[in-house]
């Protein structure tokens, strides 16, 4: 029962555009080929810190579970890593987009 309800979820999950861009950026080493170990591989963060990690090379990178073995604390700590990592991307982006439309504002005498 619970696949049967499961694996429709699952196969619209891995076909959603964001999923799917994020298989454009490299690929997943999933090694059996199933929905379900891509899934895992995507839920366990390694692969997302990873590509988190080319968006923003110059980020201050902290070290993710490379062995989570369905461990859920562990996955927890490496997708708390990303979370934090698009945080501090977007908030640097936020600054700087201030910054460069004060200084429009300044020279052109909005100020």
């Amino acid at each position: 029962m619970e696949s049967e309800v499961f694996s429709p979820l699952l196969e619209q999950f891995l076909l959603s555009p964001l999923v799917c861009w994020v298989k454009t950026v490299g690929q997943l080493t999933v090694t059996d080929g199933t929905k379900l170990s891509e899934y895992i591989e995507l839920v366990d963060g390694i692969y997302l810190n990873e590509i988190m990690l080319e968006i923003n090379p110059k980020a201050t990178v902290q070290r993710t579970n490379k062995k989570v073995n369905n461990d859920s604390t562990l996955r927890i700590q490496n997708l708390s890593i990303l979370i934090r990592q698009i945080k501090a991307f977007y908030q640097v982006r936020a600054v700087w987009t201030g910054i460069t439309a004060a200084r429009k504002n300044w020279w052109n005498g909005a100020f």
